[in-house]
């Protein structure tokens, strides 16, 4: 490998200061590991971009299938890596939460991968319906195809809410879709048929048998889609310029001073954790969290309110209030 002989990297510093901000020990490790992998690879290249990047020409005719591993982790300039990396840590802490850090790494190496053979497969598409080779020829490198993706399944853990773009509210199940657009027209030299590979896989997993497919291959099938629930619940901390997880009313647990400014001086101390997660909701749709919420509910002798006994202890309660709660669980459970 080679170091990037480069300039002043403002890029660089830019995201340095968000990591700072959010805190190493807030960002999961998978997500932690694969911004690394990107910075890593933009200061030491495995090879120059013109080797990495993917195209139809380069890995379907030359046979350099090996690009399809390169190309989504290699950034043209220190700001192309800086918005992917920020657009990274903002969907990472949220997906890697909820659906558990090895289902996490394998969803991004399974997009990682689709992402760049899906584009290939409209390129050669443009190609034969146009009859232009020149969509044979067009390479493309960067990390968004696969956040593209990602930004759907986000949609499709965390559905609802709206989301403001250029001063217009919009659902987020759509916001994908007016980016897509609005990113190439204000930005005509990103790639438009790279992103929309990413929107394509993101709908084979959500809506697709691709989910399916990766927990047959993974030989493990759960009703939840998940490896293992995650041990640990991660909170935000500072401000990023990105909805965070778990924003506070109160300015200061942000670093928010009482004029409205965001300064690393202010007290970062005496921050909320994270609500303790109910292990019925990791990575479960939103229909199945109502069922789960239902059993446990069910099976709270306790209630809401009140502590749970010690064991080797009863709680004396009305019969046939008991007898009712036992058939309704009963005929749920069936």
């Amino acid at each position: 490998m080679r170091s990037r002989q480069r300039g002043f990297n403002i890029g660089l510093l830019l995201l340095a200061s968000q990591v700072f901000q959010l805190g190493l020990d807030n960002i999961p490790p998978v997500t932690l590991a694969t911004l690394g992998v990107n910075v890593y690879l933009f200061l030491f290249p495995a090879k120059p971009l013109l080797q990495t990047c993917v195209s139809v020409q380069q890995a379907y005719w030359r046979g350099d299938w090996y690009r399809l591993l390169l190309s989504p982790f290699h950034h043209i300039d220190d700001m192309h890596l800086y918005f992917n990396m920020v657009s990274l840590l903002w969907k990472g802490i949220k997906l890697e939460r909820q659906l558990g850090g090895a289902w996490f790494a394998y969803l991004l190496s399974v997009f990682s991968l689709l992402t760049g053979l899906v584009y290939l497969l409209l390129e050669a598409g443009l190609s034969e319906l146009t009859e232009d080779p020149s969509y044979s020829m067009q390479c493309a490198v960067g990390f968004s195809g696969v956040l593209f993706g990602l930004k759907v399944v986000n949609n499709y853990y965390n559905p609802g809410g709206v989301k403001y773009i250029m001063g217009f509210p919009l659902a987020n199940r759509y916001a994908c879709w007016v980016e897509l657009i609005l990113i190439h027209i204000m930005n005509p030299g990103t790639s438009f048929v790279g992103h929309l590979a990413g929107i394509l896989v993101g709908l084979l997993y959500t809506s697709g048998p691709l989910k399916t497919l990766m927990k047959t291959c993974a030989g493990f099938i759960t009703s939840n889609g998940n490896f293992g629930r995650p041990s640990t619940y991660y909170n935000s901390s500072g401000y990023s310029g990105y909805g965070m997880p778990y924003p506070s009313n109160n300015p200061a647990y942000y670093g928010q001073g009482s004029d409205g400014s965001y300064s690393s001086s202010t007290p970062y101390t005496n921050r909320p954790t994270a609500p303790p997660q109910h292990s019925y909701t990791a990575g479960l749709s939103e229909e199945e969290q109502y069922d789960a919420a239902i059993r446990a509910s069910l099976r709270d002798q306790g209630g809401s309110t009140q502590s749970r006994p010690a064991y080797g202890f009863t709680v004396n309660s009305d019969p046939a209030i008991e007898e009712m709660r036992q058939i309704r669980l009963q005929r749920f459970d069936r």
